[in-house]
């Protein structure tokens, strides 16, 4: 909590607002600019003494449902009623997801880089949009159908997506995606969709089960892997994540470590696209 900060946001934010702005008559004898702090705790449902201490940097830490009131108050914009949570020492609530919709820019982008491979991910791991380099390096194995499209399902129940990877990195990447996905449930505050998909997983792998009991937490920020690709080979990438400001999407970039022959073989991978070279013509 940023007593000080909170304290000078609020008194600034409740002398912006003008009392027919929240259905209040002005009244007379009005001696300072925008609401009275009684105008904002009677709007808040808290006491005029609370909102007092809180600008005076007296008060205790409000609680959530204190600062969502005062956001619905103070008739904050969603980026300033972000800012109230993280001034008053709360995670700030995820209520502006994209759900499906991917952006034109960030769909610009994916066509902007034609000899990397990248995919847009929602944060609980569905694969929303992915370009065509990345359809040559995982083929069917990543998927943008719905029913098959979100990869922490199907790397726990699909055998034909661990086989992509070497058997070695099976271990480290189960630990990957439980640990990133548990932040992203945090990060939604367990809602409806989250919990259901934990409940899915839960039931389909008793891997995924004991995973997400150690309660580990990590974003997948970066890492590197091994990709099996049936034509060309072993595969080592580097993959660089890119979150968008509410971190609900995500860009994977895959692309060669210093030193590696992937750039080579990415090449190749270009040239051939998703031929079959294991069968011949007549």
């Amino acid at each position: 909590m940023n007593r000080r900060e909170l304290a000078d946001f609020l008194r600034r934010r409740r002398e912006q607002l003008r009392p027919a702005d929240v259905g209040l008559t002005a009244g007379s004898r009005r001696r300072t600019p925008g609401l009275r702090r009684e105008e904002v705790a009677q709007l808040a449902g808290v006491s005029a003494d609370y909102c007092m201490r809180l600008e005076q940097q007296r008060s205790s830490q409000p609680s959530t449902q204190v600062v969502a009131a005062l956001a619905r108050a103070l008739r904050l914009t969603d980026d300033e009623r972000d800012h109230l949570y993280v001034l008053a020492g709360h995670q700030a609530p995820t209520g502006r997801l994209a759900g499906d919709h991917v952006r034109p820019g960030l769909m610009h982008l994916l066509d902007a880089l034609p000899a990397t491979p990248a995919q847009i991910l929602g944060d609980l791991g569905d694969l929303l949009a992915q370009n065509e380099m990345a359809r040559y390096l995982f083929g069917e194995v990543c998927s943008e159908r719905e029913e098959s499209r979100n990869v922490v399902v199907r790397w726990f129940t699909d055998p034909r997506v661990r086989a992509a990877h070497p058997q070695d990195e099976h271990e480290y990447l189960s630990r990957v995606h439980v640990a990133d996905l548990r932040a992203a449930v945090a990060r939604r505050g367990g809602d409806a969709g989250a919990a259901g998909l934990v409940r899915r997983l839960r039931a389909a792998s008793a891997e995924f089960a004991t995973l997400w009991d150690r309660h580990e937490v990590a974003v997948r920020r970066r890492s590197r892997m091994r990709v099996l690709h049936p034509q060309i080979g072993l595969i080592e990438l580097d993959s660089e994540t890119l979150l968008t400001p509410a971190e609900d999407q995500r860009v994977l970039v895959f692309t060669p470590p210093p030193g590696s022959d992937t750039a080579e073989k990415l090449s190749l991978l270009r040239v051939i696209g998703d031929q079959d070279l294991t069968t011949t013509g007549d």
